[in-house]
C-alpha cells in the first residue's frame, strides 16, 4: 500500500490501564486490528488475533505485541463459519488462561452498482463474517466473562447513514449497532459493558483490495479534515472502551470517530 497505513503504534505508550487482561480480537492481523491489538499489550493484556489467511500479517503483528512484553496466541480460519467462532474463543480461553475482553473487528466488502449486481452468495458471506460472526463469538464468550468484563463491536459510518455501493456492508453495520444497544441492556445487569466504535474513511489493506484505483485515490478525501484517519488514530478508542478505568460508566455507545463529519439525530 502507498503510502503505508500506520498501524503499529509506534508512538503510543501504555499506563497499564489493562494489565494481566486477556483479549480476543477478531479481524487482527492488519489495519485497526492490529493496531488495538499492539495498544492493548502496550497497555499489559495478552492477545489472542482471529483471522483468515493472511498468516504474514498475524506474524508481524504477533512480533509487535511480544516486542511489547506480551504473549499473542494467532488463530486462522473463517470466521463466517458456525463452528470456528467457538472454535476460537475455546483456543483462546485454553490458551490465554481466561478471557476479559472481546474486539468483534473482522469485516468482509465487495462494492457493487446496483442492488441487482448483489448476488445471494455475497449478500450471506458478507452477513456471515460481520454480524453473524459477532453474535457467535459473543455468545461462545459470554461464559467467560464475569463483571468488569468489555465487549468492543466494530461497526462503521456506513451503518449510521448507508452507502449506495456498500449495501450489504452497510446493513451489517447497522445490524451491528442494534446488537450492541440490545446486548447491553441484556447484559448490564451482569456487570458487562458493550460499545462500538463506528469510523469513518481509515486507511486499510481492506480500502485498496476492495475498490476501483479511481476510489482509492480520492477515499477519505470527502470527510472536513480531507483525509482518511490511520488505524493507529483509532485504536485508543478500544483502549477508552476496554478500561474500566476510563468507560466504566459507558453502555451502549457507538463511537464515530470521522474526520470531523457531523450527524444529525
Amino acid at each position: 500500500m502507498t503510502p503505508e497505513p500506520r498501524d503499529e503504534m509506534r508512538a503510543y505508550t501504555g499506563r497499564g490501564l489493562l494489565k494481566d487482561k486477556r483479549a480476543l480480537i477478531t479481524g487482527g492481523d492488519s489495519g485497526i486490528g492490529r493496531a488495538v491489538a499492539v495498544a492493548f499489550a502496550k497497555e499489559g493484556a495478552d492477545v489472542a488475533i482471529a483471522y483468515l489467511t493472511e498468516h504474514e500479517d498475524a506474524a508481524h503483528t504477533s512480533k509487535l505485541v511480544e516486542a511489547a512484553g506480551r504473549r499473542c496466541v494467532l488463530l486462522p480460519g473463517d470466521l463466517g463459519e458456525r463452528e470456528h467462532c467457538a472454535s476460537v474463543v475455546e483456543r483462546t480461553v485454553a490458551e490465554l488462561g481466561g478471557l476479559d475482553i472481546v474486539v468483534n473487528n473482522v469485516a468482509y466488502q465487495a462494492p457493487v452498482d446496483s442492488l441487482e449486481e448483489l448476488t445471494d452468495e455475497q449478500w450471506e458471506h458478507t452477513f456471515n463474517v460481520n454480524i453473524h460472526s459477532y453474535f457467535r463469538i459473543t455468545r461462545a464468550a459470554l461464559p467467560h466473562l464475569g463483571e468488569g468484563s468489555a465487549i468492543i463491536n466494530t461497526s462503521s459510518i456506513n451503518g449510521l447513514r448507508g452507502n449506495k455501493s456498500l449495501i450489504d456492508y452497510a446493513a451489517t453495520k447497522g445490524a451491528i449497532n442494534a446488537f450492541t444497544y440490545s446486548m447491553a441492556q441484556n447484559l448490564v445487569e451482569r456487570g458487562i459493558r458493550i460499545n462500538a466504535v463506528a469510523p469513518g474513511p481509515v486507511w486499510t489493506p481492506l480500502i485498496p483490495a476492495t475498490m476501483p484505483q479511481e476510489k482509492v485515490e480520492q477515499f477519505g478525501k470527502q470527510v472536513p479534515m480531507k483525509r482518511a484517519a490511520d488505524p493507529d488514530e483509532i485504536a485508543p478508542s478500544y483502549v477508552f472502551f476496554a478500561a474500566g478505568q476510563l468507560s466504566s460508566y459507558y453502555t451502549g455507545e457507538i463511537l464515530a470517530p470521522i474526520g470531523g463529519e457531523t450527524l444529525p439525530g
